[in-house]
């Protein structure tokens, strides 16, 4: 078994990124993520990759783009501001059908805002991330194991639909420090050997392969969109993930999303000890949202409970995902304030929790 490291989440999931064969980095410093960017500069060299610092948000995005359409896996990450910035390019690889990780370190906002947590950026992220019909995979992990973990995942399912994909992370789990567990592999940069449509020199084996996000035939763009979106129908079929806590029996279900869900189930926990029927469902992936899977853990409850670190985003996707079938209540603090498990449990007794 691989030992345990003591490691800050950002840090964390850049040596994941490393280990799950990402070769080339490219980024653009803000806070709260600087440290990826820290540490992939002192670390790519050592393992054969690339790291390069942008002079822009703009640039380093355009620069993926560039190293996706190769075969290479690849990844930038960012902070809200940030993200803004890339999104024209994010809507170009997802119109080229191109693989690669993007990570969002959400902070406060709107404008600059301020460098503390946030789960603000779940609209921009989930529904409005740039222009054009397309969709980018989004991870929220919950912890600085799950921030490692998932960088393997996004990779592998960017890779086998050939689409960005997101982890969306805030500044609290990116500053904080836990134990954290790396599978004990050979670091092996990854190649383009096993995609065929990657343009990496054709050797006089094939055809050319051309990166192309431009078509001008209206015809031939809605029959380019409809394929995608094709691909998109079987990964709400087949991937969507959640983790229900209590929900059998609960009468309140409290759903929310990564560090928040952590403060949340804390609350839950004190819920169940003083006898209230209250469940937990933590949405893992947010698009696909994971509707299913809210519609059983709730079917025995009464009311439904959202809390965010944002003034109310998610709340619009749990209320769809049951059809508006029951009542959803909402508590949330923005700004960089972290709720509280204790104003969390105050609202839970407010909404009538039965013992």
């Amino acid at each position: 078994m691989a030992e345990k490291s003591l490691m800050k989440g950002n840090e964390a999931l850049a040596e994941a990124a490393i280990r799950a064969g990402c070769k080339c980095f490219f980024g653009y410093p803000i806070t709260p993520q600087t440290e990826i960017s820290a540490y992939l500069s002192k670390r790519m060299p050592k393992v054969g990759g690339t790291f390069l610092q942008a002079e822009s948000e703009v640039a380093a995005i355009n620069m993926v783009y560039g190293c996706a359409g190769s075969g290479i896996r690849c990844m930038t990450s960012s902070s809200s501001p940030g993200i803004s910035l890339k999104a024209e390019g994010i809507s170009y690889i997802a119109g080229a059908d191109l693989p690669c990780v993007i990570i969002d370190v959400v902070r406060g906002g709107p404008g600059l805002g301020g460098i503390q947590p946030s789960q603000a950026d779940y609209w921009q992220i989930t529904k409005g991330l740039a222009h054009g019909d397309f969709h980018v995979l989004v991870y929220a992990p919950s912890s600085v194991q799950e921030m490692a973990d998932m960088v393997a995942k996004a990779f592998d399912m960017a890779d086998e639909y050939r689409m960005p994909a997101i982890i969306l992370a805030d500044g609290l789990l990116g500053q904080m420090m836990e134990p954290v567990e790396f599978a004990d592999e050979e670091i092996k940069m990854s190649d383009a050997s096993n995609k065929p449509w990657a343009a990496n020199g054709h050797k006089g084996q094939r055809k050319h392969n051309i990166i192309n996000s431009l078509y001008l035939q209206p015809q031939e763009l809605e029959d380019k969109v409809v394929e995608r979106f094709k691909r998109y129908e079987d990964i709400k079929a087949n991937h969507t993930m959640a983790v229900a806590d209590y929900c059998d029996d609960a009468d309140i279900v409290v759903v929310a999303y990564g560090s928040t869900a952590r403060l949340a189930k804390s609350a839950v926990d004190a819920a169940r000890k003083e006898g209230l029927k209250v469940g937990m469902f933590r949405p893992v992936t947010l698009w696909p949202f994971p509707e299913k899977e809210l519609q059983e853990a709730t079917k025995n409850a009464k009311k439904i409970l959202t809390v965010e670190m944002s003034m109310g985003q998610m709340i619009h996707d749990v209320k769809l995902a049951v059809n508006c079938s029951k009542p959803v209540e909402f508590y949330g603090r923005t700004g960089g304030i972290i709720p509280a498990p204790a104003d969390i449990l105050k609202k839970i007794k407010e909404m009538g929790g039965n013992k």
